[in-house]
Formats: structure tokens, C-alpha cells, sequence
């Protein structure tokens, strides 16, 4: 027999196998383990609308013909307690006779958090909850953020060389990076509800902004703040539509003119001629938007830095130096002293090919 562990590790590879598709549901995966440690189900969140970890594996269990009566379900979430687009999993728990329930974390979404745990243990199921809680709630940050605080997890990508520059002084920028880091991003937005950018960059480089390099059923919404609408019909990162513009611009013609190229039009007050972050963010949660990439240039990656809003960084250095008169990653302004710097912790420190990807977070994370 494993240890419980061993199980729910499993459990949460399981539920890895959703990063792509599960939003704006978490991810979530159960193990179901009989009396005698043999595992007889399996199961992930499917796509929003479909079923659920627990009913995955309780399906699975059928399939191969194993009774779930006594069953352990180890799962990374706390089973949910209400009708959405499923019914409630805590019931076709307790219909299927489960013995007990080890959920990694409780569900911070209002409706269940702890409601769950409540109807399995009033139908004499045994439950434990923070079972590799870390891990669990690291898989689904972007939920929640989202559900807590009600913005999405926001995380800042940027490739520049190891002196900090991002493109030659004349613009050019392609590539900075090597092959395998640019592939590497791409997972990072595969997973992302949303890529945000800004105008300047789809003027600049005429970005695709989708997923390419990984293979993902699902593209995540292209953003682009662009409080004067100058994004042009032909970019391409209207191609296919799935493209969100967000803008201070009230111009009806410009709007409809865009709208025909596959755009959709969010309007937002400007504040000093550039969209409010602050005020975007909610909007983005109020849509589902669990994580959201931002991949934008040094005016656009300042201005997250300084709104406090930035979850994680995600930087991909690689080994050259561009020099002095070269780009930087962000037009921050002149600090006057150190304590004004923005402060970073390393989480986790990776070569990449020839680069090193480094995940940072704001100091202030615990």
C-alpha cells in the first residue's frame, strides 16, 4: 500500500492535465484508492460545462468494473456542494458509498468553501483536509485570485539579454532569446486565460500573440490596450478573432470598423491618456479570467510594475549583452533611493537551451 502522499501526488499530476482546458473551473484531480491501497479510479476536470475530477474517476472506476463502497477519494480540491453547469460531486461521492474524502485544500469559492466537507461528513463520510495543500494551491493560483480577490493572477513575461535590454536601440529585437525559451513561453500561454499587450508592441512587431509552439485545444483571449484605437484592420492579431481592444476611444466608426475585423470593444475611461490597469483587472475577473500573461513593452511593463499588480515575473535572459544604448524591460522612473527599488524574491531558477528562465515574485509574497 502507498502512502497517502503517493496518492495524492498522483492525484495532482492528474489535475496538471487540465492546465490547458479547465478554466475558468480550477484544477482539480481524484485518485480513488479501494480498503486494499489499490487505486480503481481516476479522474481531471474536464472542460467548463463537462465533468468534474470526482465524477471522472468515478467513471473510470465503473469502466473497469471496481466497486467505490468503502473507497478512499484522495482529490486536490474540496468536492463542490452546488448545482452550476454539474450537479454537486459531494453527492455522487456519497451515492457511490465512498468511505473518505482527503481533499489537498478547501475551495475558497463562497458557495462551497467548506460546505463540501460539511454535507460528506453529515452523510458519515470521514474527511481531512491540507494534504500537499502548497502544491495544490500553487496548481490553481489563478483561481484563486480570481475568486478571492476578484482579478485574475497576473504575470509579467519578459526575454532580454543579461544586461536587462529587450531590443537594439533601432528596435530590433528578433531574436534575443534562443528557440527552446520562445517554445517554453508558450506553455506559459497556453495556460493563461489571457495574453495582454499594448499598442505599441502590435505597431512595433504586428504580433500573433497565440499559442504555437505547444499543442492546447483551447487560445487564450488576446487583449490590447489601445487607449486611441490605432490598431489597424490588418494586424495580426486580429486573425481569427478571439481579440479583446480595450480603449478610452468613443469613435462609433473606428469601433465598428474593428468589430468587422474580428475584434470585440471594451471601453474604459483613460486615466492621463492611458487605460486604467487597476480598473481593468476586476473586469477581467468579473469575465472568468483566472491567469493573465502580459507580454508588452518597457511603457506598458512599467506600469504594471508600479500598480502593484504584478503576481509573478517571468524573465528569459539569455547570454549576451546588448549594451547601454539598448532597450530596457520597463520605463520606470529615476528612484531617488534604494528603498525605492522594486524589490524581487527568486522562486525558481531554470536554463532553458542556452537561457535561463527565471520566476521571480514581488518581495512582499510570502
Amino acid at each position: 500500500m502507498l502512502a497517502p502522499e503517493d496518492y495524492m501526488r498522483r492525484a495532482l499530476e492528474l489535475a496538471e492535465r487540465g492546465l490547458y482546458t479547465t478554466s475558468p473551473n480550477p484544477r482539480v484531480g481524484c485518485v480513488l484508492v479501494d480498503e486494499a491501497g489499490e487505486i480503481i479510479g481516476e479522474g481531471w476536470t474536464q472542460p467548463a460545462g463537462q465533468n468534474h475530477a470526482e465524477i471522472q474517476a468515478l467513471l473510470d472506476a465503473a469502466a473497469r468494473g471496481k466497486s467505490v463502497a468503502g473507497a478512499t477519494a484522495y482529490v486536490t480540491l474540496e468536492p463542490c456542494s452546488h448545482f452550476g453547469r454539474t450537479p454537486p460531486c459531494c453527492d455522487a461521492l456519497i451515492k457511490a458509498g465512498t468511505g473518505r474524502v482527503v481533499a489537498a485544500m478547501q475551495d475558497p469559492n463562497p458557495l462551497i468553501a467548506g460546505q463540501g466537507f460539511e454535507r460528506l461528513g453529515a452523510a458519515g463520510i470521514a474527511v481531512s483536509s491540507g494534504l500537499m495543500q502548497a502544491q495544490a494551491s500553487a496548481l490553481n493560483e489563478g483561481f484563486i485570485s480570481r475568486i478571492t480577490h476578484g482579478r485574475p493572477f497576473v504575470r509579467l513575461k519578459i526575454a532580454a539579454s543579461l544586461d536587462g535590454k529587450t531590443a537594439l536601440a533601432n528596435g530590433v529585437s528578433q531574436w534575443i532569446t534562443g528557440e527552446a525559451a520562445r517554445a517554453d513561453a508558450h506553455h506559459w500561454r497556453a495556460r493563461s486565460c489571457a495574453v495582454l499587450t499594448g499598442i505599441g508592441t502590435v505597431l512595433a512587431d504586428d504580433p500573433l500573440l497565440n499559442v504555437r509552439a505547444v499543442e492546447t485545444p483551447r487560445q487564450p483571449l488576446r487583449i490590447v490596450l489601445d487607449s486611441q484605437l490605432r490598431t489597424p484592420v490588418s494586424a495580426k492579431i486580429l486573425q481569427g478573432g478571439n481579440t479583446l481592444i480595450v480603449t478610452a476611444n468613443g469613435d462609433s466608426t473606428r469601433h465598428e470598423e474593428l468589430k468587422t475585423a474580428g475584434a470585440e470593444i471594451l471601453h474604459l475611461p483613460a486615466s492621463d491618456g492611458h487605460i486604467d490597469i487597476v480598473a481593468l483587472l476586476p473586469i477581467l475577473g468579473q469575465r472568468g479570467i483566472n491567469e493573465l500573461l502580459v507580454e508588452a513593452g518597457a511603457t506598458l511593463n512599467a506600469a504594471f510594475m508600479q500598480s502593484g499588480y504584478v503576481d509573478e515575473y517571468l524573465f528569459y535572459l539569455a547570454p549576451t549583452l546588448l549594451g547601454d544604448p539598448a532597450r530596457g524591460i520597463a520605463a520606470l522612473p529615476a528612484f531617488e533611493s534604494l528603498e525605492e527599488r522594486i524589490a524581487l524574491h527568486f522562486h525558481a531558477v531554470t536554463q532553458i537551451g542556452e537561457d535561463l528562465r527565471i520566476l521571480a515574485r514581488p518581495a512582499w509574497v510570502a
